[in-house]
């Protein structure tokens, strides 16, 4: 979503970093370019001005630090101000039980879908969650939760005889309460703009339920328009929080980036796509260093860690260690990998790695990457060797692929292998610090998640994709493992 601040903001903190020495006008110079920035993503125009005031007042009199220059500094103050902007720490859900959770919002923005969600998180959190369908407006809506209450084990109480919501609001907690559950998420309805039927309405689900948490469910594409509809809602139910949906999108950023500062409301949520996996909780510092290109590691490491499992990932170490990584473990780590999200989206939370187009090639690379292995026998896949040049041929056409990216896979495995004999026995991390650039040489960080030509790519996360050239394994391109000789040119009768 901040594809294009990341870039307007990062060719004027380039500039910055590069002065040995700040003066007045390159000074002013980057802080207009910072300003356009915002502007362009829909920040809110208050919100701006008073960005730049603020950075310009602390870069007043800077004091140089050693070994870091002006420059560097000032791009600190951007990053600490943003930080500020986002909301200056994490903000938690109640820890209270029975919790009690009132979602609204504008019809359109992801309400539903977001009930789903917040379920599931709490149910890792230890709590038994519960979803009530108060959106009596919309009939779909109601069909829309109970079908994802029975896709992940979510009680849904609905009532479709009626019109009543604080009838059904009253109910649904009963009957809950009564199953057990200790975390109920209350889904309203919401409007196309918003009038004061939507705001009596939830205004009264406020009084009667007493909720520990109201939160706003906004769609980040509303840009300026969010702060008037987050303004609205806050003085009808004094909101405890706001969930930003379609973070994936392309929705500019001025939503999130105006949100906090105009209404003091922390955003304690970020949906960041479809599936009901896809919440995340906002933390303003790492969203920051997203913003401006610096990387998120840690919410990659966590993803991981939610996603990965642990048996699995040992069984896979000592693969690593004994020598015996087959292609079909390569397999399984990239389903692994793929549950974790998207390939872009990953390569978003690594330093240097945002660039939208290179997320889309590296997708496209483990796609082709995937249909070569599972265009293989399972036979094929522990033992390579069988895949003469006739079974590359095959397994070419039926992955929709050339013959000689079905090579280049070979041949990184190929690397990998060899790598890992010579390792055989000693400590993991040394295997992959030494991978990734021949001989230890450090590596294209995408190479950390996607492979590469060159080092065949941690075997952790299974060396995938790196489909671009050509060459096969030395001495398995024929039957026999020989190289073909030339055939012999006819001489003219």
């Amino acid at each position: 979503m901040f594809d294009s601040l990341t870039d307007r903001l990062g060719s004027a903190l380039r500039n910055l970093r590069g002065q040995g020495k700040l003066t007045r006008e390159n000074t002013e110079e980057a802080l207009q370019e910072v300003r356009s920035a915002l502007l362009e993503a829909d920040v809110h125009f208050r919100v701006a001005r008073q960005f730049v005031e603020s950075v310009r007042e602390k870069s007043e009199g800077l004091e140089v630090t050693p070994k870091v220059t002006p420059g560097q500094q000032m791009v600190k103050i951007i990053q600490d101000e943003l930080v500020e902007l986002l909301g200056s720490g994490t903000a938690e859900l109640s820890g209270e039980r029975p919790l009690r959770v009132l979602l609204v919002g504008l019809q359109g923005s992801g309400k539903t879908t977001t009930a789903a969600k917040l379920a599931l998180h709490l149910r890792k959190k230890g709590y038994r969650p519960g979803m009530i369908a108060c959106d009596l407006q919309r009939p779909a809506a109601i069909d829309q939760l109970e079908t994802l209450g029975r896709e992940h084990g979510i009680p849904v109480y609905a009532d479709k005889g009626t019109k009543d919501v604080r009838g059904v609001a009253a109910a649904g907690q009963r009957a809950l309460r009564g199953e057990g559950c200790d975390a109920l998420l209350f889904d309203t309805a919401g409007r196309l703009q918003i009038d004061e039927d939507l705001i009596e309405e939830v205004r009264q689900l406020r009084r009667d339920l007493d909720p520990q948490e109201v939160l706003l469910v906004a769609d980040s594409a509303l840009g300026q328009e969010a702060v008037e509809v987050s303004r609205t809602f806050h003085e009808a139910t004094d909101l405890s929080g706001i969930v930003l949906t379609k973070l994936d999108g392309d929705a500019r950023g001025g939503a999130a980036l105006s949100m906090k500062s105009r209404t003091g409301v922390p955003i304690k949520f970020a949906g960041t796509g479809e599936k009901a996996e896809a919440l995340e909780v906002f933390h303003p510092d790492r969203m920051a260093s997203r913003i401006l290109g610096m990387g998120d590691v840690v919410s990659l490491v966590e993803r991981a860690q939610e996603t990965m499992d642990e048996k699995e990932a040992e069984r896979m170490a000592e693969k690593v260690r004994s020598a015996e990584f087959t292609l079909d473990d390569m397999l399984q780590q990239m389903r692994q990998v793929k549950k974790m999200g998207s390939l872009g989206s990953l390569m978003k939370m690594l330093p240097g790695m945002g660039n939208k187009e290179l997320g889309e090639e590296e997708n496209r690379r483990m796609a082709q990457t995937e249909a070569i292995l599972l265009s293989m026998t399972p036979q094929e896949r522990q033992s390579p060797n069988l895949l003469n040049g006739r079974r590359r041929m095959r397994i070419a056409a039926g992955s929709g692929t050339k013959v000689v990216q079905v090579n280049q896979l070979l041949k990184q495995y190929g690397q990998m292998r060899k790598m890992m004999r010579k390792m055989k026995g000693r400590d993991p991390s040394e295997l992959l610090g030494s991978m990734g650039g021949g001989d230890g040489a450090g590596g294209d960080p995408r190479e950390a998640l996607a492979g590469g030509a060159g080092g065949g790519g941690m075997p952790s996360l299974g060396g995938l994709g790196g489909l671009g050239g050509g060459g096969g394994l030395p001495g398995r391109s024929g039957s026999k493992g020989t190289k073909r000789k030339p055939k012999a040119r006819r001489k003219k009768r």
